[in-house]
């Protein structure tokens, strides 16, 4: 996402920010509801219940951030009464990860109410770390669905350790899955994937999705016929990401996902405590 459209969208969820007399902040559901998105209240609230759920679970009250409300608006000319909520950043945050973030607003959302400070540097960081992890993501699925491939194929686990290292060789210029570890610094029993950049990982998993896709469509048979598939498919799509001037080899390691991961859980607990309560008679 363009840096422009990043500043665009935190005036946007700045502008909806409401503050408790205790300086809590908080944002009003109906008003999410079309920061996020939702078209329909009924969808919304679905987002709402399965957030309640996800707060009970981790054992934080759920009083203390979310507040149902009812408020007057104007019905034709008449008024009635409709249901509403007030809600602190961690509930808002949780409600974010029930949404798609293939859309551009859940994608912002779920790292805007994820640090506290909302700086934009720091939303930008937390929304790479989301996209590279869901790129891994994929890759471990597609990555495990060529392992059952090619074991109903007559290949078994160390073929295919075989296989996906000749393909990291194809990627990587002649540099096999060792001699990247080893520029990288990564030890023997850790994924070579948890230390490369979003793009080599979607490289590496574009690949393997072709690798799937051929051994599925030609009934490919045996470990030979399928590493030439896998180093073909990676060789192309080394040939591609060289075009736009980026050589697989040559880009610097990304930070170990594994320390990441630790972060992000730590980083929501503080969260959930730093958000504030809610008192009952807000």
């Amino acid at each position: 996402m363009e840096k422009n459209k990043l500043i665009e969208l935190k005036g946007t969820f700045d502008k909806y920010v409401h503050y408790t007399e205790d300086k809590v902040e908080y944002w009003m559901a109906r008003e999410l509801q079309i920061l996020l998105g939702y078209e329909r209240w009924e969808n919304f609230i679905n987002a709402i219940n399965k957030a309640m759920t996800s707060c009970k679970t981790l054992g934080v009250p759920i009083g203390d951030h979310f507040r149902e409300v009812t408020k007057m608006v104007q019905a034709g000319v008449a008024q009635k009464q409709i249901l509403d909520y007030q809600l602190t950043r961690y509930a808002c945050y949780l409600i974010t990860q029930n949404g798609d973030p293939k859309k551009e607003q859940i994608a912002f959302a779920q790292s805007y109410f994820a640090i506290q400070t909302r700086k934009i540097e720091l939303i930008e960081q937390r929304m790479q770390y989301i996209q590279r992890a869901e790129a891994r993501d994929k890759l471990k699925l597609s990555e495990k669905k060529l392992s059952q491939n090619i074991y109903e194929r007559g290949v078994d686990d160390k073929g295919f350790g075989r296989i996906r290292s000749k393909g990291d060789q194809a990627l990587f210029g002649g540099k096999t899955t060792k001699d990247m570890k080893d520029k990288y610094k990564v030890k023997d029993n850790r994924p070579l994937a948890d230390f490369l950049p979003t793009v080599t990982i979607a490289a590496k998993n574009l690949a393997t999705e072709m690798t799937n896709y051929n051994v599925e469509e030609r009934d490919l048979q045996g470990e030979l016929h399928i590493t030439n598939e896998h180093i073909q498919n990676n060789s192309s799509i080394r040939d591609m990401l060289i075009q736009r001037g980026i050589t697989p080899e040559n880009l610097p390691p990304s930070e170990d996902m594994k320390k990441l991961e630790r972060k992000v859980i730590k980083s929501e607990k503080v969260l959930a405590r730093d958000s504030g309560k809610l008192k009952k008679h807000e």
